[in-house]
């Protein structure tokens, strides 16, 4: 009797084992779960009072994504799995996490997250309107039909963002925050063989950072530590050029009174006066 009560106990263990080996591979588990940054939480920004601030500046720039640091924000074109692009990302939460986003044509240009945009005037601005084809029918005569577009991500090359850099005496410190991210089409239509340039909408960075902090950018050197897009860019992991700075000419961009290599160098001012700002902030 004993003896027939080890060998039931010894089949039901091997029935056991061979569930959980075949639950383990319907998951189709490459070599272990990758679970740290779907469950990761944003890293929260510690609290700045205004007595401590005794200066700031708000800048604005441009993130190319063509340029070689900036591709992983930019592929793939076409999600791949879990893995997607910025403006996929940000596309996914609009439609999938209630990610607001606002107008990026307001008059204003000190209020970019004023006008909220309902999903419709989001499929606009991306070019994702349905459209009207001709269909073939099987005697040989067409008919109209509506197919739904689709967003044309792969045109986002480029994104705005605005940031505030300002120097806490409380940690002697100069830091900088994201303010707002807005990518910006770039495209030709065929009736014009000018390139066109159009903002697509603002995203406010903090309503964003729980949806960047889950998920992760591509590492192009080490497919084991990646990061999520909220550390990308609060590493500065990216290259940019100045585009503005908050000036009393109402932030009017540098390209509105200077083109070219001017441009470039007004561009580059900007850039030499935030690094000597912080370093005479301290006295020796």
């Amino acid at each position: 009797m004993v003896m027939k009560r080890t060998i039931a106990f010894i089949i039901a263990l091997c029935l056991g084992a061979g569930l959980v080996v075949n639950a383990q591979v319907n998951e189709k588990i490459e070599v272990y779960e990758k679970d740290q940054i779907k469950d990761k939480k944003p890293v929260p920004y510690k609290p700045v009072r205004e007595a401590d601030v005794i200066w700031s500046k708000t800048i604005w720039r441009i993130v190319d994504l063509r340029q070689k640091m900036n591709m992983p924000l930019y592929y793939p074109t076409q999600p791949i799995g879990n893995r997607m692009s910025l403006i996929d990302l940000l596309l996914y939460g609009v439609t999938n996490e209630g990610l607001n986003v606002y107008d990026a044509n307001s008059p204003d240009a000190t209020t970019e997250f004023d006008i909220q945009m309902t999903p419709e005037q989001v499929d606009r601005a991306m070019d994702a309107l349905p459209d009207t084809v001709q269909v073939q029918n099987e005697d040989g005569t067409y008919r109209e039909e509506i197919v739904p577009g689709s967003a044309k991500t792969y045109q986002v090359k480029q994104i705005m963002v605005k940031e505030k850099w300002y120097f806490d005496k409380q940690h002697s410190i100069m830091e900088v925050r994201i303010i707002g991210m807005c990518p910006i089409r770039l495209y030709y239509k065929e009736d014009n063989p000018q390139l066109l340039k159009e903002m697509a909408f603002w995203v406010y960075y903090p309503e964003a950072r729980p949806l960047l902090a889950n998920h992760e950018i591509y590492n192009r050197h080490n497919d084991a530590q990646r990061i999520s897009f909220d550390d990308f860019f609060l590493q500065r992991r990216f290259d940019s050029y100045v585009l503005a700075e908050s000036n009393v000419y109402n932030n009017r961009w540098i390209t509105s009174y200077a083109l070219g290599e001017k441009a470039l160098l007004e561009s580059n001012r900007v850039e030499h006066f935030l690094f000597r700002m912080e370093h005479d902030m301290w006295v020796y």
